[in-house]
């Protein structure tokens, strides 16, 4: 078990800091190599879009990233990424067909037998919101995306799971921080073939980028209120919080509209129980 602690470091404020000091801009040129804050990752551009840039690791593996908000580190200092000028080597002629996770569609094909690895999230939003961004990628890699209904159920379910090397699980945890309930109870499922990540965000509504829903931010809402209703009572939505999350999600078209911090996780897991041997 791996799980990522959101303290005060570079992912809990970075960005934010670092968008208060003025971040030189580069033009995302084919070949350089730059390193994603929130995701961890290193690798060279291959390809430059227009809201979206495609590293290549070492390894051969690739990712895609939003070229907004947050910075890039270049040789250990934070860079703004833009587009190339016109003429550059950073857009391709004809641009391929990609999913909604900023990945290369694959053609169409036979339907897959899923894997024995699988992803668990904590509640129905959350997996909505997965299926929603990386649905058509998963069933390309035929990995089931199921939820724990509250992560107290975390340890049973893993039990009962059975985690071998060919039988990975991935737990994606809401609020994964220091002294918090979630990380104890993520202690307790310890495993090479387990691997648990967490985002910071109390619930996955605010995985959203409140620019993407007209709001300026997610609201603040007093401990011991119940999140979801404070944040209603605060903005003002009607219908309650069926209705208010049928309205987070049907503003969601693509991976640009979440949070980095979110993004890293998910694609996290997806390596994990997608990596050769994991069944």
């Amino acid at each position: 078990m791996r799980s990522r602690q959101y303290g005060p470091d570079v992912l809990a404020n970075g960005p934010q800091r670092l968008r208060q000091r003025q971040v030189p801009q580069v033009a995302a040129e084919r070949g350089l190599v730059v390193e994603d804050v929130s995701a961890r990752f290193c690798g060279a551009v291959v390809l430059c879009e227009k809201d979206a840039v495609t590293l290549e690791d070492r390894h051969g593996r690739r990712r895609v990233f939003p070229l907004r908000p947050a910075p890039f580190l270049l040789d250990g200092k934070p860079v703004m990424l833009v587009r190339p000028a016109a003429g550059g080597h950073g857009r391709p002629a004809r641009e391929p067909a990609r999913t909604a996770s900023g990945s290369i569609a694959a053609p169409p094909g036979r339907a897959r037998v899923a894997k024995a690895s699988r992803i668990y999230v904590e509640g129905r939003h959350d997996a909505e919101l997965v299926e929603k961004i990386w649905g058509d990628d998963l069933r390309e890699v035929g990995v089931v995306v199921e939820y724990l209904e509250g992560i107290d159920h975390l340890p049973a379910i893993v039990a009962g799971f059975c985690p071998a090397p060919g039988r990975r699980l991935g737990v994606l945890v809401d609020h994964l921080v220091t002294g918090s309930k979630e990380t104890r109870i993520a202690a307790q499922v310890r495993s090479p073939h387990v691997l648990v990540v967490g985002h910071p965000f109390i619930d996955v509504w605010a995985a959203v980028r409140p620019s993407v829903l007209g709001i300026p931010g997610w609201p603040r809402v007093p401990p011991g209120q119940p999140w979801k209703e404070g944040v209603l009572a605060a903005i003002g939505w009607p219908g309650g919080t069926a209705a208010a999350w049928q309205r987070i999600l049907r503003s969601v078209t693509s991976f640009t509209d979440l949070e980095p911090e979110f993004l890293g996780r998910v694609e996290e897991l997806i390596d994990f129980v997608t990596a050769p041997g994991s069944g």
